[in-house]
């Protein structure tokens, strides 16, 4: 037996006689602006730090880039056409079904649950409970000043205040004195200070939820510093492809809806956003990105050495003037593409970088695999009758294992499925063509990502059967990522691809139960 099966048997034997804690840190809207992902401009030392020691998984991507739909979907293994959860309005242990989630098949074994910040979506759509009693053994912590997110608390240049998209803060001055995601972090430090005696032994699955990067993009003003503006670079593909579908167009309202951008008078939806303000834009996201790697890096020193599994990621990108387009509410890489990074103590020593193609979907089942905490998930049943526990997603431990031994097989790639709803083939204000209620989705657009190409039909679909109607399109696009990473040209009508198209859409009508075949 050589070294290195030696190390797996000997981590696979440890954690049967000793479970490993596990710290589930979901960053709201961060795309992979880090530096362990090559972003220049990233200022993260402590993920980064963390990376150097983790499985780093370049090409992740959530189910639908909308924040309550990806988490319901990450938390139970499950799409959104499983959960029927498009929008912000819908629980799916009422609307669809008793689906276990990861903290509760945790919970259930052994394991003391504990959620802090933004985990699930807050709502309607985890019952206004953040799913409790069933995945939790705490009480789920939310920070007190999260209520002031909507209002003027951002500095103008003439000294009022505001509610605006770029909103560097004194901290002092802030309701209450601190900001949110401080409140998590203070009530996480605790937690891990008093874990002992919270959790009476057990082993804990600790979930903690930064709302940063997500809009108002507030953070303590010193951030900025560390982001002068004449470093920032403009993304080369700012405006609006000429062969992207109407259908297919995210007009960015959450950003029009900011006081510092309405002032910037930009019709409405095709209109462009000024270069100048586009920079401050990247700026201050970046600027957000480093005060949350900041407040990580201090969770991270208190769990350092300890046995605890570690998984960063986040619930969507965040197009930040890519396509001409901004937030999330499309089918694009930029939306869809999320960081995950996996270290496992005794298993990951060092930087193991693995490029296939992964789905958000797939934590749960490689969560369990990692702890051993029961059999292997199974995969859900073509009927769906196995309403309980299952998975539409795959375990990643047979990759990370592959991907240490420098010995990944080539067939069989996985694919990646994203979706997006609109109310109509034409961008609109009323009904909200970023984020549609239920009752008007008329239209999915459904996408499938390979290694090479990104393809995605925008379809017909019925609300009540939440069914597509593959017959009726609105709009098709394919980008090929070995000549268009940026996928700036949709090459849908070049006559030389038709029967790579058919492929895809073949590929794409099957959904993600063909890769089980």
């Amino acid at each position: 037996m050589n070294l290195f099966f030696l190390c797996i048997f000997f981590y696979f034997v440890g954690i049967i006689f000793c479970k490993p804690n596990v710290l589930l840190i979901v960053i709201d809207d961060l795309r992979p602006n880090l530096g362990a992902y090559g972003y220049k401009s990233a200022v993260t030392p402590n993920l980064d730090s963390l990376a150097s020691k983790s499985f780093v998984f370049s090409k992740t991507f959530c189910q639908q880039a909308l924040c309550a739909p990806s988490r319901n979907s990450l938390l139970t293994s499950r799409r959104p056409d499983t959960l029927h959860l498009y929008d912000f309005y819908n629980y799916w242990r009422e609307s669809v079904g008793n689906f276990t989630t990861l903290p509760q098949h945790f919970k259930q074994n052994g394991y003391y649950t504990q959620s802090i910040g933004k985990i699930f979506h807050p709502g309607i759509s985890s019952n206004f409970s953040d799913d409790m009693p069933y995945s939790w053994s705490g009480a789920p912590f939310h920070p007190k000043t999260q209520e002031y997110m909507n209002s003027k608390v951002c500095f103008n240049n003439d000294g009022t205040l505001g509610k605006n998209v770029l909103c560097p803060v004194r901290v002092m001055d802030q309701p209450g004195g601190t900001l949110p995601d401080i409140e998590s972090l203070n009530y996480a430090l605790n937690f891990l200070e008093n874990e002992k005696n919270i959790t009476g032994g057990l082993p804990y699955f600790l979930a903690v939820g930064f709302h940063k990067p997500h809009l108002p993009l507030k953070f303590p003003e010193e951030y900025l510093e560390q982001h002068p503006i004449w470093k920032v670079v403009l993304p080369s593909n700012r405006w609006r492809s000429y062969s992207l579908p109407n259908v297919a167009w995210n007009p960015w309202t959450d950003i029009r809806d900011r006081e510092d951008v309405m002032k910037l008078n930009v019709s409405f939806p095709f209109g462009q956003i000024p270069d100048y303000f586009l920079k401050k834009i990247i700026q201050h996201y970046d600027a957000a990105v480093t005060y949350i790697d900041d407040l990580i890096g201090r969770i991270l020193k208190k769990i350092e050495g300890t046995n605890t599994i570690i998984v960063i990621t986040s619930d969507h990108g965040w197009s930040a003037g890519e396509h001409g387009e901004f937030s999330k509410y499309s089918n694009f890489d930029i939306s869809t593409r999320v960081p995950l990074i996996i270290h496992v103590p005794g298993l990951s020593t060092h930087g193991i970088v693995v490029e296939q193609i992964t789905e958000l979907v797939d934590l749960f089942p490689t969560l369990v695999d990692l702890t051993n905490i029961s059999p292997p998930i199974p995969i859900c049943n073509r009927k769906n009758t196995n309403i309980g526990l299952c998975t539409e997603g795959r375990s990643l431990v047979y990759m990370m294992v592959k991907s240490k031994q420098k010995k990944m097989p080539i067939r069989n790639m996985p694919s990646a499925f994203s979706q997006y709803p609109r109310p109509g083939d034409y961008p609109t204000k009323f009904p909200n063509s970023d984020k549609p209620r239920m009752k008007n989705i008329k239209i999915m657009g459904y996408s499938i990502r390979t290694e090479r190409h990104r393809y995605t039909e925008w379809v017909e679909f019925n609300r009540t059967s939440c069914k597509p109607n593959w017959l009726k399109k609105f709009g098709t696009e394919l980008y090929d990522h070995s000549i268009d990473p940026g996928e700036n040209m949709n090459l849908i009508d070049r006559k030389e691809l038709v029967n790579v198209a058919k492929d895809l859409r073949k590929q794409l009508i099957l959904g993600w139960r063909y890769m089980q075949n």
